[in-house]
C-alpha cells in the first residue's frame, strides 16, 4: 500500500511512499486541509542521500502505531530540500530559533492557520534513546499542547514569526569604506579556515575561495598556507575517494580521515574549481592534479546522463548525488554506511601482491585494525607523518597498480575498461541488478541547475588552468543541455526529471548558471586550439556564452531583483511563503547574492555596460551592515566586494590569453582586443581607467601585479 508520494519524481519523496504515514507533498490542498480540519502540520524536510533521514524513514516513519497517531492528529507533509531550498531555508531558521541548532531530517510542527512552527527537532528515535524521548511520546505531547495551551502557543508562534521577519529585513546600510570592510571581512574568514583540532571537517569552499581571492592583499595572515592546507587536506584525506574519484561531503573527525560517505555534485564542482585555482596560484601539488583528473573520470563514468549529439542533446547533464549507504548483499533489508568504499584489511592483503601491498602501505595508512569500524578508509600518509609533511609526491606506478586492483574489486571491471557505470536509481534497482562488483549506492539522477552550474564552473576553471580541453567538452555539454531543456517560455526551471523541467528557478540557479556561462566564455578564450583539436572537435561550438549570460541576467533581474531593498530574493514575490528572503548567508554552497554581485561586475567589465556595476553597487549597499556585523556568515559577499573593488579586465590578443589564463589572477577577466596598436599585445583596465598598452606578456603581468597592490 503506497501513499501520495508514490508518483513523485523526487527520489527522496518516493523513499517514503510505502510508509504507513499518509504523507502529502507541499501543496495548497494539504495546507487547506490542515486549516479546515484544525490539525497541526507535521512538516518533515530532508534529501535523498541524507543518512539520518534514511534511518528515520526506516524506523519512526515506518512504525504502524506512530503512523496511526500521526494520521489521526496531524497533516503530515514531506518536502525535498533540494527541490525547495526556499522552504527549507525558512524552516531551518525557525528550527534554530526554537532549539538552538539545525540539521536534517528537519522536523517542525506548524500552526495550521499561519504555518508558523511552534516545535521542532531533527532525528527522533522510535523508542527513547540518545537522551531523546520516543517519537510517539513527542507527538502525543505536541497534540495535547496544541489543544490545551492556546495562549502559550500564540506566544511561541508570534515570537518565531517576529524573528523570521526581523531576519528577512536587513538593517539599513551605513557608509563603510569598501577597502577597510574588504580587508576586515577576508581576514575574519581566513581565521575560520585555521584548523581547531576538534569536531567535523567540511570543505567550506565559499570561505576558502573568498580568502584565496585575497591572496595578493596584505591580510596579515599566511593566506597561501591556510588555503593550500585546506586543499591538501581534501586531496590527501579520506574525504577524497582515492580509488574511484570524487569527494565525499565531509569527515566526521578533525583529521580528515573518516568521511560521511555521500558524494554531492555541488561539493565536487566547488572543490575542482578551488584546487584548480590553488594550482594556478603556484601550489602545484601532484595530488591536486590527480584529484581533479580522477573526479572528472568519476563524473563521466557515474554522474553524467547518457546521450549523444544525434538525439537532440538528451544527455550530458550531471546527476545530483550518491548515497552514503549501500547494501552489502542483495538480501540485506537495510544498507550500511560506507560499504561501497571501505576496505577490510584481509581483503587488501589477499588481493594485492606483496610489492603492491608494500607500496600502498608506504603511501597510505593501512593498519590491520583499520580506521573506520574495523575497516580501512584510504588516507595519504603525508597527512599523518611524524615529520609533519604537508606536501605529496606523485604516486608511484606500483601504488597506482594497487589502487586499480581495488577499483576492480569494487566495480568488477578494471578502470581502463569501465567508461560508463550505470546508476542504481533506487534501492530496488540496487538490490536486483547484476552488479559485477560491489552493490553501489543509490544515485539521485535528477538535474539541479545550481549544482550543475557549480560543476560546469569547476571544469571550466580546470580546463583553463591545466589546459585540458576534455574538461571543457564535458562542461559545455552540460551547459548546452540546460540552455536547451530548462526553459519553458521565458522562465527557467530549477529541476529536471527525465527530461521534464519542474519548479521555477530560484536565485541560486540564476546566479550560479550566469557564473557558469561566464566561466565557459573565459575557458573558451584560454584553451589553445592547438592543444587538442580532436578533443575540441567533440565540443558544440559557436555558443555565445556572453549573450546567454546577459539574457539570463535580464530574466534574473526581472523576476527576483528587490526594487525597494536591493539585492535578489530567493523566489518570486508571488510565492506564498512566510517571508521573502534575500539570501546572503553562505552554507555548503555560496549564497546567491554574493555570486550575483561578482557576476554583475564581470558583465560590466566584459561589456562596458556600467548599469551592471550600478546594480552591484546597490546590492553591496543593501548588505553592507550585515557584512560589517557578521562577516563570518557571508564570505561570498566579500568575494563580490573584492570584484567590485579590484575588478580588472585584460584586453589582449587571442594568442597570449592561454598563457596568462594558466596563472592565478583573481577578480580578472580576459577579452580579445581587435584594435590594439602595432606591436602591442594587450592592456590592463581597472574600473574606468586603462594602463598604457603593453608590448610584451611580461609587461602585462607586471601591470596586473601592480593593480593588485
Amino acid at each position: 500500500m503506497t501513499n501520495r508520494l508514490a508518483d513523485s519524481p523526487s527520489l527522496y519523496l518516493r523513499k517514503h511512499a510505502e510508509n504507513p504515514i499518509d504523507w502529502w507533498p507541499w501543496c495548497n490542498e494539504a495546507l487547506e486541509r490542515a486549516r479546515q480540519d484544525d490539525k497541526p502540520i507535521f512538516l518533515s524536510i530532508g534529501y535523498s542521500s541524507c543518512h539520518w533521514c534514511t534511518v528515520m524513514e526506516g524506523e519512526a516513519f515506518s512504525d504502524e502505531a506512530i503512523a496511526a497517531y500521526m494520521n489521526a492528529n496531524f497533516i503530515p507533509i514531506k518536502v525535498d530540500r533540494e527541490e525547495r531550498p526556499d522552504i527549507d531555508s525558512i524552516y531551518m531558521q525557525a528550527l534554530q530559533m526554537l532549539i538552538g541548532q539545525g540539521g536534517w531530517p528537519l522536523n517542525v510542527v506548524l500552526h495550521p492557520e499561519t504555518r508558523v512552527p511552534f516545535y521542532g527537532g531533527t532525528y527522533f528515535p522510535t523508542e527513547p534513546k540518545y537522551g531523546r524521548p520516543g517519537f510517539l511520546q513527542v507527538l502525543t505531547a505536541l497534540r495535547q499542547f496544541y489543544d490545551t495551551e492556546k495562549a502559550r502557543l500564540g506566544e511561541i508562534t508570534e515570537a518565531v514569526m517576529g524573528n523570521l521577519h526581523q531576519g528577512a529585513q536587513l538593517p539599513d546600510a551605513s557608509a563603510i569604506p569598501a577597502t577597510d570592510l574588504l580587508y576586515a571581512g577576508l581576514g575574519t574568514n581566513a581565521k575560520i579556515l585555521i584548523p581547531s583540532g576538534q569536531g567535523t571537517c567540511f570543505p567550506m569552499i565559499p570561505y576558502a575561495a573568498a580568502v584565496l581571492g585575497g591572496l595578493r592583499l596584505d591580510l596579515e595572515l599566511d593566506v597561501a598556507h591556510i588555503c593550500g592546507q585546506r586543499g591538501r587536506n581534501m586531496a590527501l584525506g579520506g574525504i577524497y575517494d582515492h580509488v574511484g574519484g570524487g569527494f565525499h561531503r565531509y569527515t566526521v573527525d578533525p583529521t580528515w580521515t573518516v568521511p560521511h560517505f555521500e558524494k554531492m555534485l555541488y561539493d565536487n564542482g566547488m572543490i575542482v574549481e578551488y584546487l584548480a585555482n590553488l594550482w594556478a596560484s603556484g601550489q602545484r601539488e601532484p595530488a591536486f592534479e590527480r584529484a581533479i583528473a580522477l573526479t572528472h573520470t568519476w563524473l563521466k563514468r557515474e554522474m553524467t546522463a547518457p546521450g549523444s549529439d544525434s538525439d537532440n542533446g538528451s544527455g550530458g547533464y550531471f546527476y545530483a548525488a550518491q548515497d552514503a549507504d549501500s547494501f552489502v548483499t542483495r538480501h540485506d533489508t537495510e544498507p550500511e554506511e560506507g560499504a561501497f568504499y571501505a576496505w577490510p584489511y584481509t581483503l587488501v592483503e589477499s588481493a594485492l601482491t606483496a610489492e603492491q601491498r608494500q607500496a600502498l602501505a608506504e603511501a597510505f595508512t593501512l593498519a590491520p585494525e583499520g580506521n573506520f569500524e574495523g575497516q580501512i578508509v584510504l588516507q595519504r600518509r603525508s597527512m599523518t607523518s611524524p615529520e609533519g609533511a604537508t606536501h605529496s609526491a606523485p604516486l608511484s606506478p606500483e601504488v597506482e597498480a594497487a589502487l586499480d586492483k581495488l577499483f576492480t574489486l569494487r566495480y568488477g571491471t578494471p578502470a581502463a575498461e569501465l567508461a560508463i557505470f550505470p546508476p542504481a536509481p533506487d534501492s530496488q534497482a540496487a538490490k536486483t541488478q547484476p552488479w559485477p562488483g560491489r552493490i553501489p549506492p543509490v544515485t539521485d539522477t535528477k538535474l539541479i541547475v545550481a549544482w550543475n552550474s557549480l560543476m560546469i564552473s569547476g571544469l571550466a576553471k580546470a580546463a583553463m588552468v591545466l589546459q585540458k580541453p576534455e574538461y571543457l567538452v564535458t562542461a559545455t555539454k552540460a551547459a548546452d543541455y540546460i540552455r536547451q531543456h530548462q526553459w519553458v517560455g521565458s522562465h527557467m526551471y530549477r529541476l529536471g526529471y527525465d527530461g521534464v523541467p519542474q519548479v521555477l528557478a530560484q536565485a541560486e540557479d540564476y546566479a550560479l548558471l550566469i557564473k557558469a556561462f561566464l566561466d565557459l566564455h573565459q575557458a573558451g578564450l584560454a584553451i589553445a586550439p592547438s592543444q587538442s583539436p580532436d578533443a575540441m572537435a567533440d565540443s558544440p561550438t559557436g555558443t555565445d556564452w556572453i549573450s546567454l549570460a546577459l539574457s539570463t541576467q535580464q530574466e534574473f533581474d526581472h523576476r527576483l531583483w528587490s526594487d525597494d531593498q536591493g539585492g535578489y530574493l530567493s523566489t518570486a514575490a508571488d510565492e506564498d511563503l512566510l517571508v521573502q528572503e534575500r539570501p546572503y548567508q553562505d552554507s555548503a554552497t555560496p549564497a546567491a547574492n554574493g555570486v550575483a554581485i561578482a557576476n554583475l561586475v564581470r558583465l560590466a567589465l566584459l561589456t562596458d555596460d556600467l548599469a551592471h556595476l550600478d546594480r552591484a553597487d546597490r546590492a553591496l549597499q543593501a548588505f553592507g551592515t550585515v557584512m560589517q556585523q557578521i562577516p563570518r556568515a557571508c564570505p561570498s559577499l566579500f568575494d563580490g566586494l573584492n570584484w567590485f573593488t579590484n575588478g580588472t579586465v585584460v584586453k589582449a590578443t587571442a594568442a597570449i590569453i592561454p598563457e596568462l589564463a594558466t596563472e592565478y589572477w583573481p577578480t580578472t577577466v580576459f577579452s580579445v582586443a581587435h584594435d590594439l596598436p602595432p606591436r602591442a599585445v594587450g592592456m590592463v583596465c581597472r574600473g574606468t581607467k586603462c594602463l598604457a598598452v603593453a608590448e610584451s606578456t611580461d609587461k602585462l603581468r607586471q601591470q596586473l601585479h601592480q593593480t593588485r597592490r
